[in-house]
């Protein structure tokens, strides 16, 4: 290998180094003001206070993941702050009774404990009333309804109607998407060490309005009453639902704020329309489609008239005829 070959050879490898020396000095250099301000960012200097991860509305029941410890300045720790190590947190099932936005710092008198005067009152939403009714393991999908739960509403009951034969077998869903308050008298399903308890009640309180809880007072006259469990993922297909029936008007403005505030609107209220059911025949071809009807009586004799025939009592409207001093009631037939 002559001289000139090994002089290029050295000299691209000298090139070589020094645009790696240079590439890693600017890369170096410009992740330095980012590090360096991760590192002075200021850590609160105070002890670790509970802050709400989201929005809680009045009425709110806690959960778990409703809240969390964060770092807070020493000199802005409240008295009624919820404070690690200090005071205990709420237990899940507790009811928010003033709202309090995402990161504020939760204060023991914007929740209300189960067992204590009000608490009832403070977990049902504006303008909602509470209402029980009883379930049996059955009807009550076997003990898996939570509070906090959507459930749909659904009346067996038997139609007799004034004819002979077997009544009607019929289910109707009468009211959907309300709001399970709780189960017996428990707000919440998790046992002191967290873990999710599944058990049988024999009562749920509910949500409603007062004309839906009108409807279940009287629902519980007519039949047999039975829960059914709706998905989470329902939220969205209701919404659809809502916005294509021109129950809910939709905001040109497409703010995702305005269109999640909807969703939360639509997906608390519970419905009373668009009701839906099923009768006998729908299920078996041998149970009836239709109630029984009253067969027409037939008319019944009454004595002998004065040449020995049968009188009969006509069942229908009649029509009055004079001659003289004779009068004969003719029956008028048609409908």
């Amino acid at each position: 290998m002559d001289v000139r070959k090994i002089a290029l050879l050295v000299g691209a490898l000298l090139v070589a180094a020094v645009t790696a020396v240079m590439a890693r000095s600017l890369f170096s250099s410009a992740e330095t003001p980012a590090q360096a301000a991760a590192v002075s960012a200021p850590q609160p200097d105070g002890p670790q206070v509970l802050v709400a991860t989201r929005a809680l509305p009045v009425g709110t029941i806690l959960q778990a993941d409703s809240f969390r410890y964060q770092p807070w300045p020493k000199e802005l720790v409240q008295e009624a702050y919820y404070i690690k190590g200090d005071t205990q947190p709420p237990q899940p099932g507790t009811v928010v009774r003033y709202a309090i936005t995402a990161g504020q710092p939760i204060t023991q008198g914007a929740l209300v404990k189960p067992g204590d005067s009000g608490f009832l009152a403070a977990a049902l939403g504006p303008g909602m009333r509470a209402v029980t009714v009883p379930v049996s393991a059955q009807s009550g999908v076997a003990g898996f309804i939570f509070p906090g739960d959507r459930v749909d509403l659904v009346l067996t009951q038997d139609v007799v109607g004034g004819g002979d034969g077997p009544p009607l077998k019929a289910s109707e869903t009468f009211v959907r998407n309300i709001r399970v308050l709780a189960t017996d008298q428990r707000t919440d399903n998790e046992t002191k060490d967290g873990k999710t308890e599944v058990k049988t009640f024999s009562t749920v309180t509910l949500e409603a309005t007062p004309r839906i809880a009108e409807k279940i007072a009287v629902a519980q006259a007519l039949g047999q009453l039975s829960l059914s469990l709706r998905s989470i993922a329902d939220n969205n297909a209701e919404l659809e639902r809502a916005i294509a029936a021109g129950e809910v008007s939709v905001d040109d403005s497409k703010d995702p704020k305005a269109e999640r505030q909807m969703l939360l609107q639509v997906a608390s209220r519970p419905v009373d329309t668009d009701t839906t059911f099923v009768t006998g025949g729908d299920v078996s071809r041998f149970a009836r489609r239709t109630v029984p009807r009253a067969t027409a009586a037939p008319a019944a004799p009454m004595g002998a008239g004065s040449s020995g025939a049968p009188v009969t009592v006509p069942t229908g409207p009649v029509v009055k005829i004079a001659r003289g001093n004779a009068e004969t009631e003719v029956p008028v037939k048609g409908k």
